[in-house]
């Protein structure tokens, strides 16, 4: 399985990015997408994952800001990211994880950078 993640950059404080992933390979139904995030110093967190159904989690730090989706047909997912703030620059990461029989696989994407600052 591989992800390949575009759609970082720079931006100023309250401005917008989209960031999209797209996986390939031998994707199993019923997995979970996400996006997490790392800044320099501190440990990788989730941001917001999605499931093939749709149900949907978000970080408390991004509820109402950020907008996460997919399309199970093209296995993409994206997060829309709105009101952006200075303390949201990290590296972003896709993730995808499935059950194969009864244990987790889990994939990541190579990371893009995102910068808020003016």
């Amino acid at each position: 399985v591989q992800l390949q993640a575009s759609g970082g950059g720079l931006v100023q404080p309250g401005g917008s990015l989209r960031l999209s992933c797209a996986a390939s390979g031998s994707i199993f139904s019923g997995n979970v997408m996400g996006w997490y995030r790392q800044a320099p110093g501190k440990q990788r967190e989730l941001v917001a994952s999605i499931r093939s159904g749709d149900t949907t989690v978000y970080a408390d730090f991004v509820k109402g800001r950020f907008t996460i989706s997919r399309d199970n047909a093209k296995n993409t997912v994206t997060l829309q990211m709105n009101s952006l703030k200075p303390e949201d620059t990290a590296v972003y990461y896709c993730n995808i994880r499935f059950l194969v029989l009864t244990m987790w696989s889990e994939y990541w994407g190579q990371g893009t950078q995102v910068t808020v600052s003016s």
